[in-house]
């Protein structure tokens, strides 16, 4: 009876006579020595995701961060913030949609990543304005974070566990639609102060810290858990554009953090 197997049909040792005529021979040592021997496939071959592509997306999409800020810092007058805002819109839009369609598409993504950037920018320059060498401190502390939460990440004291991401979704949400409704009330001329450069506001700035901080492990976890499922080598890009997304957060709770704590010492 013929197999319908095409990997046996095509091998001449399945589709000889009986069991006589069976091809039983066995690899040399030598052959056997050039298999151990022989490097492993390359992600490139396997086309999985590795944390070293997670790293080279994140770093180009971070680069084009700072690129943009650049930019932006430079030719963009201070308190001009027409472009910025719309920037920050256009970005918030691209957002959604490549949070929601797990896209992984590279232009879009940086897209984002450009646009952030020239928020950035602008908001960094305004705020280096008022207060000068701001920004420096804020990068700095936004390094300090990454590399804490990195540390705490790798050595196990946080632990990402199901009821870690809930109650942190859950409060990162509630964070958000405060945050929301101090704007759309600030527009009625209400004012719940979580935004001033008072103790209201440095305990939600102080929050927003904490929050954005935790995030960073989600990202860790995600990056984590994709290389272990054996993730396809695209989604390197999602990874880094939640990375992207996060430590764009931390750096703004940060920049602002500094700037309430340091309008209230000078008071």
């Amino acid at each position: 009876m013929q197999s319908r197997n095409p990997i046996l049909t095509r091998s001449g040792a399945f589709t000889r006579g009986g069991y006589a005529t069976f091809d039983t021979s066995t690899p040399s040592a030598q052959q056997l020595e050039a298999m151990y021997q022989a490097p492993p496939a390359t992600p490139l071959q396997t086309g999985r995701m590795t944390i070293d592509d997670v790293v080279a997306k994140t770093a180009l999409s971070l680069l084009t961060v700072v690129v943009a800020g650049a930019l932006a810092w430079f030719f963009l007058p201070a308190g001009a913030m027409g472009v910025p805002v719309v920037a920050a819109l256009v970005g918030f839009v691209l957002a959604l949609i490549i949070s929601f369609t797990t896209s992984t598409n590279p232009a879009l993504i940086l897209t984002y990543a450009a646009l952030e950037g020239v928020f950035l920018g602008a908001v960094s320059k305004a705020f280096n304005v008022m207060m000068p060498g701001i920004v420096v401190q804020a990068v700095f502390g936004t390094l300090v974070a990454f590399g804490t939460m990195l540390f705490l990440y790798k050595s196990r004291r946080i632990r990402v566990t199901p009821q870690f991401t809930k109650i942190l979704l859950a409060a990162i949400i509630g964070f958000a639609v405060a945050a929301l409704l101090n704007l759309v009330l600030g527009l009625f001329g209400v004012n719940l102060g979580l935004r001033d450069a008072g103790p209201v506001g440095l305990v939600f700035t102080a929050l927003g810290v904490v929050l954005a901080s935790l995030s960073l492990a989600l990202d860790f976890h995600l990056a984590e858990e994709g290389v272990r499922a054996g993730w396809p080598h695209k989604m390197a890009w999602y990874v880094a554009f939640g990375l992207t997304v996060t430590l764009v957060w931390l750096y703004l709770e940060i920049l602002r953090l500094i700037y309430i704590v340091r309008s209230l010492m000078e008071e």
